[in-house]
């Protein structure tokens, strides 16, 4: 395991880690809004550091990258280049790409604006970057802006303001939005998450909420015409339980990015706990060995 700063932009250097052998094909994953790479759990980056170089890095403004939206705002689309940069500084010219939440819509400007660096993509817990429409399976049409939406209690956490909150209170914070996030298929482990969230502020070295991604532009994130013309190996992940993109919304990047297949992970929801590591690495790995 290697842990390296990597320089994106003027006065923007990032946090990256690499685990697995270092001649295996790279795998980058990236991470959704104000989160860091160590939200990407260690035992499924173990799981898919058996075949692959797992690259794992903290977004701007997110752990032990450079935290500057305050002094120097960037749109959303800047994330992505960011992804390209990694790669760059890493001596990686391709790589399989996997992408959640945020991370996933990250993944598709990759598909869209750079394909020649990707060998492979899966996207999770996302929306399609396209204004195509879902078709349903009796054959009815729902433009994208129809689809179901964030879950109401989902909303509701989102709507309240970020606060600074000691250490114990954050945490309580923090747990309960992951139950949310998780869904109700699954039982919630209240530990694993407090546990995790324990690792991520001891990596950052606070405890203070990153709102920056929440308030970054969106605009020019739409990738119609060139996801549809897609030719990178592209996987979207269904998850059951999701909260934020719930179903059909994995299907529906099915359909608008060319060439796509789809998976179930039983259970799933927005988050990653421990019963969904197997099932979701096997899918990667099944997906990145094709």
């Amino acid at each position: 395991m290697s842990e390296r700063f990597v320089d994106v932009a003027p006065g923007v250097r990032l946090w990256t880690q690499q685990r697995g052998p270092a001649d295996a094909p790279a795998l980058l994953l990236v991470m959704g809004a104000g989160a860091s790479g160590l939200g990407w759990p260690d035992a499924l980056v173990d799981l898919l550091a058996t075949r692959h170089r797992v690259i794992r890095y903290d977004h701007r403004d997110t752990g032990r990258s450079t935290w500057s939206f305050d002094e120097d705002p960037y749109p959303l689309t800047a994330l992505a280049e960011d992804a390209v940069r990694i790669l760059d500084a890493l001596g990686v010219a391709r790589a399989h790409v996997v992408g959640m939440s945020l991370g996933g819509m990250l993944t598709q400007l990759l598909l869209a604006d750079h394909p020649d660096r990707l060998l492979s993509a899966t996207l999770i817990g996302t929306g399609a970057l396209s204004e195509l429409p879902y078709t349903h399976p009796d054959g009815t049409r729902t433009p994208p802006e129809e689809l179901p939406a964030v879950a109401p209690e989902v909303l509701e956490a989102w709507s309240r303001p970020a606060e600074q909150r000691g250490l114990e209170a954050e945490l309580d914070q923090r747990v309960e939005h992951w139950r949310l996030l998780g869904g109700d298929l699954l039982p919630f482990d209240p530990e694993y998450s407090r546990d995790l969230e324990r690792k991520v502020i001891a990596h950052t070295g606070h405890h203070t909420p990153s709102t920056a991604h929440a308030r970054a532009d969106y605009a020019g994130m739409v990738r119609t015409e060139q996801l549809a013309r897609n030719a990178v190996p592209t996987l979207a992940v269904v998850a059951p339980a999701e909260p934020v993109y719930p179903p059909p919304h994995a299907h529906h990047l099915g359909q608008v990015i060319r060439g796509t297949r789809v998976v179930e992970v039983p259970g799933m929801g927005h988050a990653l706990p421990r019963p969904v590591h197997a099932p979701l690495a096997a899918a990667i790995l099944e997906h990145t060995d094709r």
